[in-house]
């Protein structure tokens, strides 16, 4: 059992993204002041950069500044959250997608961010005394993610939104012209046939490493799309992504139980089967 006095073992790390040198200066001096134990492991210069720096490092924690050339703050988020298992992670290892905060000039953004709970932000420039409340949260934040702390977290806001709920949001904000369109039906192979099925009729989508399943109440069936590319064209209020290759539609779930291993399990209306909730996703069900 690794020893409470072990300081490694506690320090935090963190990535930091932003197109603007000044600010990452401005930002890293700010976080030495109110946060002296916080380790900033890699800066980037824009969201590809930062996403590869948070797959080399895999941090606990990664401030992503909302518009960055190339690949937006938002995007980069969006492929950060569906790291976590798979090749992202070696074999036998269950990483927890690390905590996002947005840095961002705009107070519309941040007011969505800060009331959401999933994310945090920091106005730039960035000042003292806001950053000390942001620091503040992320610990909190951090110390749930713990097994042990975990237990302890059932009286926590079962409602709150997935990160990649909020992503949407941000995203419909960012870009006004460009409301998302949701998928409606999903074209899948059923034996021989092709089969068009209404999007509001899966129980869920599991992916394997060429198909991805998809199960309504009376159909299996099989399409190609992978749960990355599902992420962002279905509407993450009614789908839930809960695992890395997983998405449930949230009006299905029956019931959360656990297993012998402890794991958080799934029930899915008029199904005997269930699915495996992963560690980077068991806030979705603190309350139950």
């Amino acid at each position: 059992m690794n020893s409470p006095q072990n300081s490694e073992s506690l320090r935090v790390r963190a990535v930091l993204a932003d197109d603007e040198r000044l600010m990452r200066e401005q930002l890293r001096a700010r976080l030495n002041e109110v946060w002296p134990d916080l380790e900033i492991v890699a800066e980037a210069k824009n969201g590809l950069e930062a996403v590869e720096l948070v797959r080399q490092h895999r941090p606990d924690l990664v401030f992503l500044d909302i518009r960055m050339p190339g690949l937006t703050g938002i995007d980069a988020a969006r492929q950060i959250a569906q790291m976590g298992g798979g090749d992202d992670v070696p074999e036998g290892e269950d990483w927890l997608v690390p905590e996002i905060v947005f840095i961002t000039a705009y107070d519309q953004y941040a007011v969505e961010a800060f009331e959401q709970g999933v994310a945090d932000y920091v106005l730039k420039p960035a000042e003292r005394e806001r950053l000390a409340v942001t620091v503040q949260r992320i610990k909190k934040r951090l110390a749930l993610r713990d097994g042990s702390a975990k237990e302890e977290a059932g009286s926590g806001n079962a409602a709150a939104a997935p990160l990649q709920q909020l992503l949407h949001k941000l995203s419909a904000q960012l870009n006004p012209g460009a409301a998302p369109k949701y998928l409606q039906w999903i074209q899948a192979t059923v034996g021989q046939a092709i089969q068009m099925i209404p999007v509001e009729d899966v129980l869920f989508f599991i992916s394997d490493e060429k198909y991805t399943r998809v199960q309504t109440a009376r159909v299996e069936a099989l399409i190609r799309k992978p749960i990355k590319e599902l992420v962002d064209e279905l509407d993450p209020a009614l789908f839930w992504q809960v695992h890395r290759s997983t998405l449930v539609n949230a009006r299905a779930i029956d019931g959360i139980t656990r297993d012998f291993r402890g794991r958080q399990m799934i029930g899915v209306k008029g199904l005997t089967e269930k699915l495996e909730v992963s560690r980077s996703y068991t806030q979705l069900f603190k309350g139950m």
